[in-house]
Order: structure tokens, then C-alpha cells, then sequence
């Protein structure tokens, strides 16, 4: 079955912008906050955006599964047959929500064959909406409408890394000074690769757990600006492929011709 993802890109656009809506909604009120088993925090927001992404994806195409965060207990003996799917994060970067810093995102992308060919990633307290499709390059909408192409830069001199606000680590630390003087951007969520793809950053490092459905999206958008999201063999990141929904420790670039190796060599 061949798909327009031009016009996939778009609706799943509107479909983010109605979820983030309803995220503000909860946002501004006296929300409480729940943990699953995982310990990873659950809010309202993250459970109304989650089933208005599912009702607004299976109108748009009935035939395509959906594997959300909220939804994720779909077994392995399914999900092996799948090619072609959608993969959504609700709410990434819902610590960052609960600490109320606006740096959370609406994340919604397609796989085909392990790979994302799409990615829409919305930030709901910005009103900013990047969108990415295979062979139709990375783009970002702010607020008043305006929308304009992002490519990303070369390797800049310091590095600006975009890091996580609420992860960090010792041997990242390591990893960073192998590559000489850098300026650090604490970010949440999917902003991180946004920022990369849209040449206002070089390198983001991510150590320890993440699951498939917070990376997709801004992966997609990252390599249609021209960079890529590898683990530490110098692979991209691959989808369904096995039955965790745990990603290796990866890094996102935005110049893919510059010489990353020293990430990959062994301390």
C-alpha cells in the first residue's frame, strides 16, 4: 500500500496541535501526578493526548497500528508482523511538564520497515510544530503560522550540545571532553534534536534508558535536516526490530560528514 506522507505529515500535525491544546488545558490546572510500574510519572495530560492522538490517527488511516507509550503492552507475537506502524509519545518529557518549564512535547511518528519516515513533534507552550517526511525535507511552523525549511549546520567551534535536564551522567561528561570545548543547552524532551536539526546545535548524547517512542519522531526530523541518530557501533536507530522498546545509548549530529569517532572509541 503506498502512502501520500506529505499529507500524512500534515494531518498528523493538526492531530499533535489538537493533543497539545488539550495538554494546556491540563497544564494550567491543579493537576495530580501518578507513577507506573515503571516509576515514570503519568498525569491527565498524558492520557487525554494519548487518546486523542489513537481516535485521530485511526480516522486518518484504519488500517495502520499504533503503538503508544500509553498503550504499549501490545505483544511481541503482533508486533513482529508489523512493517508499517504508527509509534507515539503522548507527552514526551512529562517531568518537565510536572515542573511546569514548557519543555515538553506531542511526538508522532510512522516506521516502515524499521525505520521513521515521518516525524511531527509539537511544543505545546511554544506553539511550535517541526515536521519531517522522507525525501521532503525538515520543517518548522512557530506560533503566528510562519514556516520555513531547517537544514542543519556544519560542526561549530565549540560544540553546543543540547542536553537533558533531568538525566546526566559521569561518562558523558568523559565522552564530551574527548571532543574538546562545548557550550551546554539543557533542553527537555524531543527539543533536543529539533534544536539540531534547525543548526542552533551540534550533538546530543543520551546514556541510559529511552524508549523507541521518544526518539522517532525527532529522529525523523533530524536526518530529513540532513543529520542522523546513531548508536555507539555508528548504526541509526532501528524500530521494532526485537522485543524490547528500549533503545541502546545513542548520539543525534547534525554534520554527519564531521569525524564523531572519538564517541565510538573505547575509554
Amino acid at each position: 500500500m503506498s502512502l501520500d506522507l506529505q499529507h500524512l505529515a500534515h494531518a498528523a500535525g493538526e492531530i499533535a496541535r489538537r493533543a497539545a491544546t488539550a495538554i494546556l488545558d491540563i497544564y494550567i490546572s491543579d493537576f495530580a501526578v501518578e507513577h507506573k510500574d515503571d516509576r515514570t510519572p503519568l498525569t491527565a495530560a498524558d492520557l487525554a493526548a494519548h487518546r486523542l492522538i489513537l481516535a485521530g490517527l485511526r480516522e486518518l488511516e484504519p488500517e495502520l497500528p499504533i503503538l503508544s507509550e500509553e498503550s504499549a503492552n501490545i505483544p511481541w507475537s503482533e508486533r513482529c508482523t508489523w512493517s508499517r506502524y504508527w509509534l507515539v509519545d503522548p507527552l514526551d518529557g512529562t517531568r518537565e511538564f510536572i515542573k511546569r518549564n514548557g519543555e515538553f512535547t506531542v511526538n508522532i511518528a510512522l516506521i516502515d520497515a524499521h525505520r521513521p519516515v515521518l516525524g511531527v513533534v509539537q511544543a505545546p507552550v511554544t506553539g511550535a510544530l517541526a515536521c519531517a517526511w522522507e525525501g521532503g525535507g525538515a520543517w518548522l511552523t512557530d506560533a503566528g503560522g510562519k514556516r520555513r525549511r531547517v537544514n542543519v549546520r556544519a560542526r561549530a567551534a565549540p560544540l553546543t550540545v543540547a542536553g537533558s535536564r533531568s538525566h546526566a551522567s559521569a561518562r558523558e561528561t568523559g565522552l564530551l571532553a574527548r571532543l574538546g570545548p562545548c557550550v551546554k543547552l539543557p533542553l527537555g524532551s524531543s527539543l533536543k534534536f529539533i534544536r539540531i536539526a534547525a543548526a542552533e546545535a551540534d550533538l546530543y548524547i543520551r546514556l541510559g534508558p529511552t524508549s523507541e517512542w521518544d526518539t522517532a519522531a525527532g529522529q525523523c526530523v533530524l536526518e530529513q535536516a540532513g543529520g542522523g541518530v546513531f548508536d555507539f557501533d555508528g548504526q541509526p536507530l532501528r524500530y521494532n526490530a526485537r522485543e524490547s522498546l528500549l533503545n541502546p545509548d545513542f548520539f543525534a549530529v547534525g554534520d554527519r560528514a564531521a569525524d564523531w569517532s572519538a564517541l565510538m572509541t573505547p575509554p
